[in-house]
């Protein structure tokens, strides 16, 4: 009976000092982790890790939130789902993590998302646009924070029947969910003329050297208009030898293969011009934003907490954009900050201007549909930055 009291006792106070009983809170310190891939075929976006870092040690700077202060924790998962499996255990059963937040990859947070859901860990604002992410039946503690992939197939899908319906087209994509994804919605969007337009498609492993050969047999077979997807590596990889190649096919990079330093640059510059992609965000070097608050606010926080980064790095932009939905969604949380109840805020959101989003762009989620973006830019590089071409196009247009 003592026990009993004395336990009774002891959960009383700590509901009067506001502590948590879930892993990771406590009075003074929210504990959030993530893995990145630091090294490996993926080691270009690993910068996200790092401006995350850097964002909620600005944040703590600032008092942190609700006056508790955010300790990060970021390990290397190389891009490779046995180590992110290794890394994610020890994230949650030592370190003790309260929320796994703005981890990067299709294969890698496919390899935990089972294991987070089933210990009901938050698997929040990830950088993966899989549709396999908005499945709140079946894995309710998981949330993306990426333009789906369906979408930009869809998007660009559009473009070409508006603009180019006779088009010889050929895919290039990774061979994995995220890969299936990106075509899946092109062909969707395309309906009966994909059968037509689409005259060889090929993928390629994230473990592949190179993809010259994939590359030459997309040229061969007659292809006027690529589709290009995959990670930075590998995008840059295709640029650089359509270019080698003499070939001159519009060639469309998904969003995650659009960044101007991690991409474009290694490729070449040159080499890029005419390229197309779909935006959701902006790109903070390009002139027509430098007047707008939020753009002129990364800038100074570029400048204060990472000098070292070049504001090119589409990446920088990702990155933030997930720290700051983290941090809106634990301060929504107020006094009530459970991992029940941080899942809630996260996916009740509605139409959060976010900072640097394209106008028109905000993100909602809801308890039946994950996804927290509906709308997409068409745009151009034109050799010094991606421009904006045609309107936003929302999902309902895209896919029906």
């Amino acid at each position: 009976m003592f026990r009993t009291v004395l336990v009774g006792a002891l959960l009383t106070a700590m509901a009067c000092s506001g502590q948590a009983a879930d892993p990771g809170v406590t009075d003074s310190e929210i504990k959030l982790g993530q893995t990145m891939p630091y090294s490996g075929p993926a080691s270009g976006y690993a910068i996200t890790g790092r401006v995350e870092a850097a964002y909620y040690d600005m944040i703590n700077a600032k008092g942190g939130v609700n006056g508790r202060k955010i300790k990060f924790i970021s390990l290397d998962d190389a891009y490779s789902p046995s180590k992110t499996v290794e890394q994610t255990r020890k994230l949650v059963e030592q370190d003790e993590v309260f929320a796994i937040a703005g981890s990067l990859g299709t294969p890698t947070n496919s390899a935990v998302q089972r294991y987070l859901n089933n210990k009901k860990v938050p698997q929040v604002f990830i950088s993966t646009g899989a549709s396999k992410w908005n499945n709140p039946k079946n894995y309710p503690y998981t949330l993306a924070l990426y333009p789906p992939y369906r979408l930009e197939g869809a998007t660009f899908a559009r473009y070409l029947l508006a603009n180019r319906p006779n088009a010889k087209v050929g895919t290039f994509s990774q061979n994995d969910d995220a890969g299936r994804d990106y075509l899946a919605g092109f062909k969707e969007a395309l309906g009966d003329k994909a059968a037509t337009m689409i005259v060889k498609e090929v993928t390629y492993e994230p473990t592949d050297a190179t993809v010259d050969t994939q590359i030459v047999q997309l040229k061969a077979a007659g292809v006027d208009t690529l589709y290009t997807g995959g990670t930075s590596k590998y995008v840059a990889q295709v640029i650089r030898k359509v270019a080698e190649l003499g070939w001159k096919p519009l060639n469309y990079v998904v969003s995650t293969g659009s960044s101007i330093k991690g991409v474009l640059e290694p490729a070449g510059i040159e080499n890029s011009k005419g390229l197309m992609t779909t935006l959701a965000y902006k790109t903070a070097t390009d002139p027509r934003w430098q007047g707008s608050a939020d753009v002129k606010e990364f800038h100074q926080f570029v400048k204060d907490w990472m000098p070292e980064a070049d504001l090119a790095d589409g990446s920088l932009v990702t990155g933030y954009v997930s720290a700051f939905m983290t941090v809106k969604v634990l301060e929504l949380c107020g006094k009530d900050l459970t991992r029940e109840n941080f899942i809630k805020t996260a996916t009740t959101l509605t139409k959060i201007e976010a900072p640097m989003l394209l106008p028109g762009i905000t993100i909602t989620t809801r308890p039946d549909n994950y996804a927290a973006f509906s709308q997409m830019q068409m745009a151009r590089f034109d050799g010094a930055s991606w421009v904006p071409e045609g309107p936003v196009i929302s999902i309902n247009d895209a896919l029906r």
